[in-house]
């Protein structure tokens, strides 16, 4: 628990990471053949740093819980993959400390990824993942000036996901998780002509079924015109 605590001292001085949350707002890229099937999220040691606001481990564990369905809940693939999470440790920037220090929020997980039709882990090792709070006007004179504790949370919690994601990214590369680059590459291939198609009938309009169910209905009002007349 010490060495935990002394890291979160030492994560205080490192550069701020990207921003999980706008990352949001950009279309999800596919990940190979993965679909989320549950998040489980703990946190039975969870150690708060110096310097910071206080958060219990229920707090922690929704908010890490909803920021990973969030993300991962966009991938349409077909096969089930758990993500389990340890959350280890924490910083919340606090207002009143004096700018000189710095204050930053800093986040520590463990993950594990689970393949379900194996029954099986994917990493017998968690990973360790660390991250800080995005830079952002509101984050530059310290977050906890600016910022609720719900809001860094939120914050954190979002760029945890986004770091979950990239280092899985890594892991289908290198390692062929969630079906390897020949999944990835089916995926990227559905989700072109997917958006092709999309993009082909937006600009022609009514498709050519719908165009000939239209001809058809206004031919026959005519027909039945002209018998009325006729009659």
């Amino acid at each position: 628990m010490f060495r935990l605590a002394a890291a979160l001292a030492v994560f205080l001085g490192l550069t701020a990471c990207a921003n999980g949350q706008r990352n949001l707002e950009k279309p999800a890229e596919p990940l190979g053949d993965f679909k989320l099937g549950f998040s489980e999220v703990v946190a039975p040691n969870i150690v708060k740093g110096p310097l910071s606001r206080e958060a219990s481990a229920e707090e922690w564990t929704a908010a890490v819980d909803h920021a990973i369905e969030e993300r991962f809940d966009r991938q349409g693939g077909e096969k089930y993959y758990h993500i389990g999470t340890s959350v280890e440790g924490y910083v919340l920037a606090q207002p009143g400390v004096p700018l000189v220090f710095s204050p930053k929020s800093a986040l520590i997980l463990k993950v594990t990824v689970w393949d379900d039709a194996a029954q099986k882990k994917l990493n017998d090792t968690p990973e360790q993942i660390t991250v800080m709070e995005a830079i952002t006007p509101e984050t530059l004179a310290g977050s906890g000036l600016t910022q609720s504790k719900a809001e860094q949370m939120r914050n954190l919690s979002a760029n945890a996901a986004l770091q979950i994601e990239l280092w899985m990214r890594r892991e289908l590369r290198a390692q062929g998780w969630f079906g390897g680059e020949a999944a990835q590459d089916a995926a990227e291939a559905r989700l072109a002509a997917a958006s092709a198609a999309a993009e082909t009938a937006a600009q022609e309009g009514p498709g050519a079924g719908q165009e000939t169910e239209i001809a058809a209905a206004t031919s026959a009002k005519a027909g039945r015109k002209r018998e009325t007349v006729t009659e």
